[in-house]
């Protein structure tokens, strides 16, 4: 197939880029800058130079490129700004499904979340509700969701990959990043409340594992599907794990949770063949140091 690429050089697009050429797809890309580009060829890669904000120029690149297939794979979280992530999420999947249409693409695989469900008792499946009754901070976050996914679905067949929370490199949660900051105790981290080892119950997911699900949805029928690893857990379990691996002192565990973090089910991806390297974060935190 020949597929282009939004977020080819993100945290999941650099990891998925190699895996669809390794599967003999054509693949295309999309980066705002020179180095972006130069990266996207040397992994094998046609690079556009363009920024999916540009929607005038994104319908031209999409055109010239002719893919088969559209993937979103567009994140935003090299300074984990939600607001920022929200935006890219509507109007950088608006800008490429308008680029679609006008391309004659009829097909999207596009990154979503496996976190924005409604409160509930176990995790998630694929047919519980979206949580439109979240306060507001969070709000935002679920009708970003909520709008990208609508998006999609504008195409005729549109494959919305619900994603735990992304680890491994370039994530919040690699050794460099935000969380492992804040529980090293940097007074300048902003993300505190993602090591509270409390009894919120959280599905992760690892970049490349999110990367093979993107490659395998190629070929799978529209609609959403959770791409979690198979061991939901609550914080007071994964955090002291995830603080080990680093070589850093666990924080004391606290009782209370947040009633909407519920993990997710990853039952219908397996079904389809889907094999996550990582099954748990137990394996999945270590590697990241490999």
């Amino acid at each position: 197939m020949r597929i282009f690429v939004a977020g080819a050089t993100g945290v999941v697009g650099r990891v998925l880029i190699p895996q669809l050429i390794a599967a003999g797809h054509q693949v295309s890309g999309i980066s705002r800058s020179s180095a972006g580009m130069a990266g996207l060829r040397h992994q094998g890669a046609t690079a556009f130079q363009g920024d999916v904000f540009d929607r005038d120029a994104l319908k031209q690149i999409v055109v010239e490129a002719a893919p088969d297939v559209v993937m979103q794979q567009l994140t935003d979280l090299s300074t984990a700004d939600s607001e920022a992530t929200d935006t890219v999420r509507r109007l950088g999947t608006r800008n490429l499904v308008e680029a679609a249409k006008n391309a004659g693409v009829q097909r999207i695989v596009a990154q979503s979340l496996a976190f924005g469900y409604a409160p509930g008792d176990a995790p998630a499946d694929e047919s519980a509700p979206l949580d439109r009754d979240a306060e507001e901070q969070r709000r935002g976050m679920v009708e970003g969701v909520e709008a990208l996914e609508e998006t999609a679905a504008e195409l005729r067949d549109a494959v919305l990959l619900r994603y735990g929370v992304l680890y491994g490199p370039g994530t919040w949660y690699a050794p460099d990043g935000p969380a492992a900051a804040a529980l090293a105790g940097d007074p300048a981290a902003s993300f505190l409340g993602s090591v509270e080892a409390n009894d919120s119950v959280v599905s992760f997911v690892h970049v490349r594992d999110a990367a093979r699900a993107a490659v395998d949805a190629l070929e799978w029928p529209s609609g959403p599907v959770n791409i979690t690893d198979d061991e939901p857990a609550a914080a007071r379990e994964w955090v002291p794990v995830y603080a080990a691996s680093l070589g850093l002192p666990a924080p004391r565990p606290t009782s209370g949770k947040l009633d909407w973090a519920r993990g997710a089910t990853n039952t219908l991806a397996r079904s389809r063949g889907w094999q996550p390297e990582f099954p748990s974060w137990r394996t999945g935190f270590a590697a990241q140091l490999s």
